[in-house]
């Protein structure tokens, strides 16, 4: 490149701070509105016009670090001196930038005692749009490159760029709101000081009560939580295992069949798992209904508390705990069990010793992450608790309910968050130190080897009667799309398809998508194709640096990653909205806040999948690249990341399905122009129009199906170099060849 990167984004910062409009219009984030001069010539000027024509001087930082960086951009000079030009340079254009952006607020100065020294502001000022977040980028990566320069990263400037970067989005959008919220801690509350509020808060019997040891009452929300947890941790990630199993090592016939059917519940929308589970095994459900005529049993409620929330919770995350195990299974390099079988060990001690360890990695990450899932997890207690009481609806009924106290929200979601960094610290005991690679630069001819009998039975009996009660959930729950009104007329219809996606043609010839569902499901798709690529492309980044590079923080970073996996999708929503509500960024009500909350809130399942896909490469791979001075960027594009085609395809799948199928979030985010598919199904639920509700479920899903089925032939499998096995060739006749 002209001139090398670093004076590239110097031209980006230079771009944003003297060209481009600073901040962002009240029409949102769109091209039009960025570069509309809306009411006033001044909101729409960029740093340089504000500051000389209408006396912001606030800018005049941010413009006098992006002349000290150009030195330390241009290539000639003294290595050490242009380090020093860029990281003060960079980092004073940050700051500057940072710091304008709190000073400044919606009604002036955010804080009195700069109205006391510079005096009241009456322009108003609006979130920053593109200029500043051009600027923002380029201070960034030219603060990263003076690191490089000066030793850091052992002097990588794409290593040192992917940390500045991942740091960077973690703050804005993860620390930044996560911290907002849980600063409610410290609100008073009525009579009582900060410390005696949050003390009342912590210490509440409804968090840590132990009644149900004792007595018949239900114990502390937090011990339901963790109990409820661990359980579908636990039974998920067993069920991952014998479907990853059954699919790459066995001889069973509707593999495909089985695939899809183990997926199919993370492409449903949440109440739909929960509806047919009530349906089935409700106090009127057909299981109920046949035990009590066959067998004279009246089952009553079972199905609602601890059973039936921990039942749908893993129908609803058995498919991550696969989709994260099946790459890590396909990994196993066959030259390793054959080697262990040629020491004539077994095939059950071949499993045990070798096959099994090699597993831990991804087993542990599988666990981890469907754990922290169902700590997080809302839509299925919401439904199926009764009065069983987890953190996660203890938090919704405390925002939303007649309380109104965020601080006792924010008491929940800390606890919430300390429980998921003890599972992170057991997760990372559990795996240790030790090697798992079992794939390097060496050929690998090796054929994969097929189940033991006991490991093979044991997987069929686990996995082939979850696979059949999964049609039949699926069955019941989306067959009220097809009848007129469920439970009181079934006459077959196709009336709520065509309420939801009717089409007609104009007087003019033009088709016109008059049903009341387009446009929700046209926004849905589009921000979930926007941001799909986005989150697999930050959580394969963000994976090969924690398992590749070794530098001050690098656990902090990793335990931040999955920092609003941890934390419920509602408290994320209030955390946005009370965040990005106001300047600098003003983004709620624009397309940006549900992209972010997308990227963001998905991007642990990408990071944990391809953590465990690194964990089975050899580092000679990258250093034999290396050596042959393949730069670092191009040895991740063309070694590392065709052996992690697994990984990719778990992370753009789960991203764009659950940007697809979401609710807890966005659903406080959504505006009339930016309308969800899921807050759509769910008004319709609300309305009692289950028929139209259920016909757009099964919509998402044939059209998520499809999706899945492009990504994969997009994304393509890796090939590891090992051969089939052999078909034997039928002797001919007489016995002789």
């Amino acid at each position: 490149m002209f001139f090398g990167t670093s004076f590239f984004f110097w031209l980006i910062a230079a771009l944003g701070t003297l060209v481009l409009p600073w901040h962002m219009q009240q029409d949102g984030l769109t091209v039009a509105g960025l570069f509309a001069l809306g009411r006033e010539e001044a909101e729409a000027a960029s740093a340089l016009s504000q500051a000389a024509q209408h006396g912001r001087f606030w800018f005049w930082p941010i413009i006098a670090a992006l002349a000290l960086s150009l030195p330390g951009a241009l290539p000639s000079g003294d290595r050490a001196m242009r380090s020093r030009f860029l990281v003060w340079g960079g980092g004073l254009g940050l700051a500057g930038l940072v710091a304008q952006g709190l000073a400044v607020g919606i009604q002036g100065w955010s804080w009195p005692i700069l109205a006391s020294l510079f005096g009241d502001l009456k322009d108003r000022q609006f979130g920053i749009g593109l200029g500043g977040s051009l600027a923002f980028a380029g201070f960034l990566i030219l603060l990263t490159d003076g690191l490089a320069l000066r030793g850091y990263f052992k002097g990588d400037r794409f290593v040192s760029g992917a940390v500045g970067l991942l740091v960077a989005s973690i703050i804005v959008f993860t620390a930044w709101p996560v911290g907002t919220v849980l600063s409610e801690m410290f609100t008073p509350r009525a009579e009582l000081s900060v410390g005696a509020a949050m003390a009342e808060r912590l210490f509440d019997s409804k968090i840590w009560g132990l009644g149900c040891v004792t007595g018949r009452v239900n114990c502390g929300v937090f011990w339901n939580t963790l109990l409820l947890a661990t359980s579908t941790a636990t039974a998920a990630t067993i069920l991952g295992l014998c479907f990853a199993l059954i699919v790459t090592r066995s001889g069973f016939r509707a593999k495909r069949l089985l695939r899809l059917l183990t997926v199919l519940p993370i492409i449903t929308p949440p109440f739909v798992i929960g509806l047919g589970l009530i349906l089935i095994f409700g106090r009127s459900g057909v299981f109920n209904q046949i035990a009590e005529s066959m067998f004279g049993l009246e089952l009553g409620r079972w199905i609602y508390g601890f059973n039936g929330v921990m039942l749908a919770q893993v129908f609803s995350f058995t498919p991550i705990a696969f989709l994260v195990l099946i790459g890590v299974v396909e990994g196993i390099s066959p030259a390793m069990e054959e080697a262990s079988q040629t020491l004539r060990a077994s095939q059950m001690r071949t499993f045990r010793a070798v096959t099994l360890p090699l597993m831990l990695p991804g087993l542990a990450n599988a666990w981890l992450v469907v754990f922290v899932e169902s700590l997080a997890d809302f839509g299925n207690p919401i439904v199926l608790g009764g009065s069983f009481g987890v953190l996660s609806t203890e938090i919704f009924f405390a925002v939303v309910g007649a309380q109104q106290d965020f601080g006792r929200a924010a008491v929940l979601a800390a606890i919430m968050l300390v429980v998921a960094l003890t599972a992170f610290i057991i997760q990372r005991s559990v795996v240790g130190k030790r090697s798992y690679v079992s794939m390097t630069g060496k050929g690998d001819v090796g054929l994969p080897t097929k189940l033991p009998p006991p490991v093979r039975r044991v997987a069929y009996a686990v996995a082939i009667p979850w696979a059949l009660l999964t049609i039949i959930v699926y069955f019941m729950a989306l067959a009220g799309a097809f009848v007129r009104v469920w439970g009181r007329d079934w006459t077959p219809t196709f009336s709520h398809f065509e309420r939801a996606f009717a089409l007609e043609w104009s007087s003019t010839g033009s088709l016109i998508f008059s049903g009341g569902a387009w446009h929700s499901l046209f926004t849905t798709i589009q921000l979930a194709a926007i941001a799909a690529p986005i989150t697999a492309g930050l959580g394969l980044l963000a994976s090969w640096v924690l398992t590749r590079q070794r530098f001050a923080g690098r656990t902090a970073l990793e335990f931040a990653l999955m920092l609003t996996f941890a934390v419920p999708g509602t408290v994320i929503g209030v955390a946005y909205i009370l965040t990005y509500n106001l300047p600098p960024l003003e983004i709620t009500g624009t397309a940006v806040i549900l992209v972010a909350c997308f990227v963001f809130r998905n991007l642990p399942v990408g990071v944990r999948s391809g953590v465990a896909a690194m964990s089975q490469l050899d580092k000679s791979l990258d250093e034999a690249a290396v050596t042959l001075r393949a730069s670092t960027f191009r040895t991740l594009t063309t070694v590392v990341l065709p052996l992690l085609k697994p990984a990719i395809v778990t992370a753009l799948v789960y991203s764009f399905v659950r940007a697809m199928t979401t609710v807890s979030a966005v659903i406080f985010l959504v505006s009339a122009e930016y309308e969800m598919a899921t807050v759509f199904i769910i008004n319709r639920v609300i309305n009692g129009d289950y028929g139209l509700a259920i016909a757009y479920c099964a919509v998402l899903i044939v059209l998520m199906m499809a999706a899945i089925g492009l990504i994969n032939l997009l994304v393509g499998r890796r090939n590891l170099g090992r051969r089939a096995a052999a078909i034997p060739t039928p002797a001919p006749v007489g016995g002789r060849a």
